[in-house]
């Protein structure tokens, strides 16, 4: 290989820059005094950018396809707004089939809502991380949990490769088998092998419970979900119910327009949500209409939420918080508070870009803070002795090969194998049966509920049953009451270190 000598590649530089600066000063359009300072720089970077792009493609040492050299350019300025939902999408490409196959809502997948951070470093690599996985699809069979880090596909590590390479491994023809390696927690990590499957988007799931109460899972929000809620709230009434859990852990979002249609139906009058951007035609208020309120709102209503609630289903229980229909249980939720279109480019590509952000009724933006719940309940954590067991089981075929001898009598004989389990692997025996469980309906129909493990359910079930739901609604605070409890408590402890320090806040003089 020939390298260029110092004074040539000087030369060669010096070059380059005086023709960019001609360039800029024989460019009218540069210094326009008619236009103020951000659109003559927008100009001003336009035309440096054409002029790269030509001298990239006449200069460069091989041939250069004028389409690597836009979807490049295009990439990288979406990427450099450092917003994980703003994304050039290449109608060739996985993303932009991707979307096709949601509007089809049939393609081979696992069944894993995630996401990749843009940047990787050694200290925190860019693993993909699990969002929420989709209801009885096979990432969630095999019992991937929101959090989870995808650590590495095949054997590839998925810190080096793009968002891109990730979705064009673990999606595929049906049939066909793709091992992820997890990593939970600190230290417990573990490969999971899975069957790729049809993935059609779900939606909605029902029953009713002991007690009258009735149980509405929704999975996600669709054209359909809002259809389905009515024929869940209507075989309710049906029932008879007089108490209702809403369950939205794991619940990815979906359209706007569906959840303010659910809203509806529990909300008589008033903001479900508003919209605001800095462009004024994006700013929308969707109202509540007393017209479409199907539901009894005599009756008490806990909503689950977690770490994997995110966009429309903040927006519901947000709007059912602050309108104090509905008690809230579990954990924080995910904290996606913004709105993204998608905008159809010339070359039958696209762009997905956050045009606005939403707000709750008690107008309060979560983005990145997600809602906190009423009632904390959170699933005990293992300790580190725990989770290294745990890493040794899982690296084994135990649970699967006992699964297979003990057949159709699995579940009635967990309790006795999951202690057996846990004397060579000192786990808690709740988990160690929810392992098992799993393992059993891998290949069977799943109950929509588990209260012998789900702890949060459990919870939400007891205050039904044993307090006053409307009771503890008029103590709860708004979304936006929250948030400025927060700071506030933020100032004061801010305060207490001031005063602790010895320094007489009078004397400081105030930053601009």
């Amino acid at each position: 290989m020939m390298l260029m000598s110092p004074k040539k590649l000087w030369f060669g530089a010096v070059a380059f820059s005086v023709a960019m600066l001609a360039f800029t000063l024989v460019s009218p359009s540069v210094f326009s005094q008619s236009k103020d300072d951000n659109e003559r720089n927008s100009d001003r970077y336009i035309q440096l950018f054409q002029y790269v792009f030509k001298f990239v493609q006449d200069n460069y040492v091989d041939a250069v396809d004028p389409k690597v050299l836009y979807e490049g350019a295009m990439q990288g300025m979406l990427d450099s707004l450092k917003d994980p939902y703003t994304t050039y999408i290449d109608s060739e490409s996985l993303l932009g089939t991707s979307l096709k196959d949601t509007t089809t809502g049939a393609f081979g997948g696992v069944g894993l809502s995630i996401s990749k951070p843009l940047d990787s470093t050694p200290e925190k690599p860019a693993w993909v991380e699990v969002a929420s996985p989709i209801e009885d699809t096979p990432g969630w069979k095999a019992g991937v949990q929101p959090g989870d880090l995808i650590i590495t596909i095949d054997g590839q590590d998925t810190a080096d490769i793009t968002m891109e390479d990730v979705l064009a491994k673990l999606r595929g023809p049906v049939g066909t088998n793709v091992t992820i390696t997890l990593r939970r927690g600190k230290n417990l990590e573990f490969p999971v092998t899975l069957t790729r499957a049809l993935i059609e988007v779900p939606t909605v799931k029902y029953t009713m419970m002991d007690n009258g109460i009735g149980y509405l899972r929704i999975i996600e929000f669709t054209p359909a979900t809002p259809e389905r809620v009515q024929e869940a709230l209507d075989s309710f009434k049906k029932a008879g119910y007089s108490k209702l859990i809403i369950d939205l852990r794991n619940d990815p979002g979906g359209l706007i327009t569906s959840v303010v249609d659910v809203a509806d139906k529990f909300i008589d009058s008033g903001v479900i949500v508003s919209t605001r951007s800095r462009l004024t035609y994006q700013n929308q208020q969707f109202m509540a209409s007393k017209a479409k309120t199907t539901f009894d709102t005599s009756i008490p209503i806990v909503v689950l939420i977690n770490k994997g609630s995110a966009s429309a289903a903040e927006i519901l229980s947000g709007a059912l918080k602050d309108d104090r229909l509905a008690y809230l249980v579990g954990e924080t939720s995910y904290g996606k508070g913004s709105v993204q279109q998608v905008i159809d480019l010339l070359n039958d590509d696209a762009m997905k870009m956050t045009m606005a952000r939403y707000y709750t009724p008690s107008d309060a933006n979560i983005d990145k803070l997600g809602i906190p719940p009423d009632r904390e309940v959170l699933f005990p954590a293992l300790s580190d002795a725990e989770e290294k067991a745990l890493t040794e089981l899982l690296a084994t075929t135990k649970i699967a090969d006992w699964v297979a001898v003990a057949g159709e009598s699995a579940l009635s004989k967990a309790d006795s194998f999951a202690q057996e389990l846990s004397k060579a692997y000192p786990v808690q025996q709740r988990v160690l049966k929810r392992l098992i469980t799993q393992e059993y309906y891998r290949t069977r129909i799943s109950p929509l509920y588990d209260l012998a493990y789900d702890v949060q359910l459990k919870a939400a079930v007891d205050i039904l049953l044993r307090e006053d739901v409307p009771a503890l609604l008029t103590t709860t605070k708004t979304v936006r009451e929250l948030q400025e409890t927060v700071k506030a408590g933020i100032a004061g402890q801010d305060a207490e270190k001031l005063a602790a320090s010895g320094v007489d806040p009078s004397t400081l003089v105030p930053q601009p």
